[in-house]
């Protein structure tokens, strides 16, 4: 079977609203195998707290089909406390816990704090030496200098494509656009970063992390230019991966799989990973 053009998926494989439909169960064992049925990649935030016992890895290597792809972040204890500095003894033990599971890893995140600036570019250059080269690495930053379309971000986006590293997009335009009164989106708003989106692939996996406001569903004039943009990469022969969130993910899946109806309705020949067993019911009884 030939490995899949894109890969699209959610920040978490479980969540407590995920009560009924298609990702929930009898019980709440085994979620990760109910969502590797009809998503092929996950956001692997559980790791940026801390690197996971061999028994996880083990467990979580056995509930997903071959061709599905996790997107690991890597520790705090590396990007935040550390900065990426002094920190060999900690890569080699991530990466040798997460062995097992290299071949179900799309990407390693690199998610750099909001302090991380461009002045501190040569770090980063170091830190990508010290990477083993058979993995595939994104970056994430949030430093507003990385946005300034200027020589800082120039050559950030330099050394990221003379390495091979993928550049992270957080696409919140659409939730900071229409802010809402409701607790939830007040949450989200102050934890998620409002950042200038540049749409640039610097290597040949694009991963773009995109946050809609709570009322997803009118919300096609943000999506319709990812749906171009996804197929354009395809064109190229890249692999892109798109994660979508909600302010609190109850509906993400909902807003993953509306993107997947609009980019299949663009292009039919396109294999849409979201198999879901009744669209229709599964619509209407997620949640």
């Amino acid at each position: 079977m030939s490995p899949p053009l894109w890969h699209t998926g959610l920040p978490q494989w479980n969540h407590n609203s995920w009560h009924d439909g298609p990702l929930a169960g009898k019980s709440n064992t085994r979620p990760l195998y109910r969502y590797a049925r009809y998503f092929n990649s996950v956001e692997g935030n559980t790791t940026f707290y801390g690197t996971p016992d061999s028994l996880s890895v083990r467990r979580w290597q056995t509930e997903v089909p071959n061709s599905f792809k996790f997107c690991f972040k890597l520790p705090q204890a590396i990007t935040h406390q550390h900065c990426l500095q002094h920190c060999q003894h900690l890569l080699a033990d991530f990466f040798r816990q997460m062995s097992p599971l290299q071949h179900n890893t799309g990407l390693i995140c690199i998610q750099l704090p909001a302090t991380f600036s461009p002045q501190q570019t040569d770090i980063l250059a170091s830190f990508l030496q010290l990477l083993p080269q058979d993995w595939n690495y994104t970056v994430e930053v949030r430093h507003p200098e990385f946005f300034n379309k200027q020589r800082e971000e120039q050559q950030f986006n330099r050394l990221l494509a003379a390495q091979s590293v993928n550049r992270t997009l957080f696409d919140t335009r659409w939730l900071f656009a229409e802010p809402q009164p409701d607790a939830i989106t007040q949450d989200a708003l102050a934890k998620k970063p409002r950042v200038p989106l540049h749409v640039v692939a610097t290597a040949q996996q694009p991963m773009a992390r995109i946050i809609s406001p709570l009322q997803w569903q009118h919300t096609d004039r943000w999506l319709q230019p990812w749906v171009g943009k996804v197929l354009q990469w395809i064109d190229e022969g890249r692999t892109p991966y798109l994660f979508f969130h909600t302010p609190d993910n109850a509906q993400a899946p909902l807003l993953a799989r509306h993107f997947c109806e609009l980019l299949e309705s663009a292009r039919p020949s396109l294999i849409n990973p979201l198999n879901w067993p009744d669209p229709l019911q599964a619509q209407s009884s997620l949640f």
